[in-house]
């Protein structure tokens, strides 16, 4: 099972770093090792959540999730998506940015950085929506009550999750318009970019995420109806008719999907720049970070560990929230990447942790029961 699922991980771990080493020799190899675990190490929280979508598609789309996604992930952001960035930025065309990103790798780097502001713009407004959605909504699990208990009250308010993440935006443009100002205007420009990119990033999550859940609506209207007809078919010996939705459903979802990694990935991009400007390199770990990324999304759903240890996609979303704090901050002061993953890691072990001991409380509480149980039979007989 484990090599079955991680199986093209392995495989692309060992090509990209036999890659690295012939293109710069040992001290490449080293640095694409590096980046993978970079990768890694801030993304665990994208493939919790990803699990959680993904265990509602079919094996099809889980397989277009590890193929055809892939090369999204890969090719398009980590490899693509920085160049674009440099392109649109800087006014050039992409084989001049193409040109740039190998040949002055420093001027390249500033490019990427300079532009910085507006990617976590959108990324961190993408990701605090996502976050805000589920803190809201009202669910019957819930990690930490104190918490959730009154927000899930205050998620009967409509639109309050856009609310907040637009005053979130325009306190962010503001506060970096007034430092800029400060120091003599050099990026005052920027914050109407910072502000712009913000709105895109909530239009694009209020989008794709409106149009999945629509389409997942949808479908479960379809397999109610489908499991009515099944039941009418037996009774009748009349053949059902077939359900065509549910693909328009898993392709949005995908969609949803892959639009989350690229949320995701932006840290990940610009954190890979505090190690190498140098694209290929960048591409070759962040790649094969990407695909144990995706190898541990299925993994989950196939093992079903988020129905086992139900306060980790709690712990996920809560790493979700403050990534995009972090990415929001760092438009205008810089934040170590370690602080980045570590966030994630001990929000995610923290809630795995919670979950172990909920399923030991339940599993003391049944045994309690059953033994008790036994104990009124025997007095009984």
């Amino acid at each position: 099972m484990l090599l079955k699922t991680f199986g093209w991980s392995f495989a692309v771990t060992a090509l990209g770093l036999v890659a690295a080493a012939f293109y710069g020799g040992w001290e490449a190899f080293g640095i694409v090792a590096i980046l993978a675990v970079l990768e890694i190490s801030l993304s665990f929280d994208n493939a919790v959540v990803n699990a959680g979508i993904l265990k509602k598609m079919s094996a099809f789309w889980q397989k277009i999730f590890l193929t055809v996604g892939v090369l999204i992930a890969v090719f398009g952001m980590r490899l693509v998506f920085p160049v674009v960035i440099v392109a649109v930025t800087a006014k050039i065309g992409p084989i001049d940015a193409v040109d740039l990103a190998l040949n002055n790798k420093d001027h390249y780097q500033q490019l990427v950085t300079d532009a910085h502001p507006a990617i976590a713009a959108f990324g961190g407004m993408f990701l605090l929506m996502i976050f805000l959605d589920f803190i809201f909504e009202d669910r019957d699990i819930q990690w930490l009550r104190w918490i959730e208990r009154p927000l899930a009250k205050l998620g009967k308010v409509d639109m309050l999750a856009v609310c907040i993440a637009l005053i979130v935006l325009l306190i962010t443009s503001f506060t970096f318009a007034a430092h800029a100002h400060q120091h003599g205007g050099a990026h005052t420009d920027k914050a109407q970019t910072v502000l712009i990119a913000g709105i895109s990033g909530l239009i694009t999550y209020m989008i794709v995420g409106g149009l999945s859940g629509y389409f997942e609506d949808k479908l479960e209207e379809e397999e109610e109806r489908e499991h009515e007809e099944e039941e009418e078919a037996a009774r009748t010996g009349k053949q059902r008719s077939a359900v065509v939705l549910a693909g328009q459903a898993a392709f949005f979802m995908f969609l949803y999907l892959e639009v989350l990694d690229a949320s995701f990935s932006f840290d990940g991009v610009i954190g890979a720049f505090a190690i190498t400007n140098d694209i290929v390199l960048m591409a070759l770990g962040l790649g094969i970070g990407a695909m144990y990324v995706r190898s541990l999304t299925v993994y989950l759903v196939r093992q079903g560990t988020l129905d086992d240890y139900v306060y980790l996609e709690h712990g996920a979303h809560y790493a979700i929230g403050a990534l995009a704090v972090i990415l929001m901050v760092t438009i205008q002061y810089q934040i170590n990447e370690v602080i980045t993953g570590l966030v994630g890691v001990v929000l995610i072990g923290w809630s795995f942790w919670s979950s172990v001991r909920r399923n030991n409380a339940l599993a003391a509480a049944e045994g309690k029961a059953g033994s008790d149980e036994k104990t009124e039979v025997s007095s009984g007989v």
